[in-house]
């Protein structure tokens, strides 16, 4: 803090795709995906969440997700992180409200990023117990063919960049970059309330 002052807003943006299908789960595989996407932001908020308090002037903490965190359309180990950072955030939204601290998660959409290109961050450990990434063959023409879809697609970095400063300035509890997934995700809240709906007006045993 003497070094760069007072902390005032903290973004954590860490993710990767892959990690293997069903029926091809590994250990490592899972806490490769685990460690990036859900604990770095974990411990983001446990390390800086702090600094922001000390100084008693409030703050902000933004976490990324995904769309994913909301609707289940990636990998599983993607999927399952990224559920992990909205409840995250959800949670601690009015945990750190008294504190002067708002929360918000971030859920993009088809961000023109290089997440596909994830090969370049597998750690050596990670290799060592479940491979390399394909270069060549099915898996790794279905990972281009995202990556270029990406590439041609995807929404501009910079414009949610411009998304999250209003988010921060008007303290959001959602930010999202696009409406594609919208009906796809009221689809999803519908078949929850369907479920209420079901055993409504039953019961429960004691």
């Amino acid at each position: 803090m003497s070094r760069y002052g007072k902390v005032h807003i903290l973004v954590n943006n860490a993710g990767v795709a892959g990690g293997r299908g069903y029926g091809h789960w590994t250990d490592a595989g899972w806490n490769w995906v685990l460690d990036v996407n859900l604990m770095s932001v974990i411990w983001g908020i446990e390390i800086f969440g702090p600094l922001i308090e000390a100084h008693g002037e409030g703050g902000q903490v933004v976490s990324t997700a995904s769309v994913f965190g909301l609707i289940a359309g990636g990998s599983p180990q993607y999927d399952v992180t990224k559920y992990g950072v909205v409840a995250l955030s959800e949670g601690l939204r009015p945990v750190l409200a008294p504190r002067k601290i708002g929360v918000s998660v971030l859920c993009p959409g088809v961000v023109r990023t290089h997440i596909f290109n994830f090969r370049r961050n597998v750690p050596q450990r990670i290799v060592e117990k479940i491979g390399s990434p394909p270069t060549e063959g099915p898996i790794a023409d279905i990972i281009k063919a995202l990556q270029e879809r990406i590439n041609k697609f995807g929404i501009d970095p910079l414009y949610v960049g411009e998304l999250v400063r209003e988010a921060i300035e008007n303290d959001w509890p959602y930010i999202f970059t696009d409406t594609e997934h919208e009906a796809t995700i009221d689809r999803r809240f519908a078949a929850i309330k369907q479920g209420f709906d079901r055993i409504r007006g039953r019961t429960p045993r004691r």
